[in-house]
């Protein structure tokens, strides 16, 4: 979760862009909107992203929000400036559910494997553009032409995970694609009373 508006989030945008190099880990931006009052409104954030931010901090107990905030695996948030906490909270994270994705022709092909003992789960699309550069007029980061990568576009929840046999789904290329996205990841949630819980299982694709 991060800011245009933000003095704290350049130098975690450049770790977060290196993070996404990385063949084991699948890194999404949440642009948040609560610092546009400071006199730059963020070009891709969204109350969307804010409202996601505070109930990952309500399933957590937490009244604060803050950015840069990395949050791994849905499980656990860290500044995301303070490269020894990610470091950590990295080396910790691991997902049970494999899902397989496979793109043919106009359609994206999801399998979401079978898990004995496992308990039912959300299926979201998340789509992204994988690289913008913004030149930023006001705020804290006036002046600053800032690189961003792996900028969520849309979240869309598809249905839910069905431990005992899997779950099978075929979407559409072109309703993934708009809106400049050219990416997208599924991602298999945890829900407790309603807030998000653990990422139990992700896999992306370039579009």
């Amino acid at each position: 979760f991060q800011s245009q508006g933000c003095s704290s989030c350049p130098q975690a945008d450049l770790r977060f862009s290196e993070l996404g190099k990385r063949d084991d880990l699948i890194t999404l931006a949440y642009h948040v909107d609560y610092w546009d009052y400071i006199g730059w409104a963020d070009t891709f954030g969204s109350k969307e992203n804010t409202d996601r931010q505070k109930a990952y901090a309500q399933s957590w107990g937490k009244s604060m929000i803050y950015t840069p905030e990395l949050v791994v695996n849905g499980a656990k948030g860290v500044v995301g400036s303070r490269d020894k906490d990610v470091d950590e909270a990295l080396g910790a994270a691991a997902l049970s559910v494999p899902v397989g994705l496979n793109v043919d022709t106009d359609m994206l092909d999801v399998t979401v494997a079978p898990q004995t003992g496992g308990a039912s789960a959300m299926v979201w699309l998340v789509t992204f553009k994988d690289h913008a550069q913004v030149v930023i007029g006001r705020g804290e980061n006036a002046g600053k032409t800032v690189d961003y990568t792996q900028i969520v576009t849309g979240r869309q929840m598809l249905g839910m995970w069905d431990p005992a046999s899997g779950t099978h789904l075929k979407l559409p290329l072109s309703e993934l694609q708009a809106d400049g996205s050219n990416g997208a990841v599924i991602l298999v949630q945890a829900e407790k009373s309603g807030l998000p819980g653990e990422i139990l299982g992700a896999a992306s694709v370039q579009l």
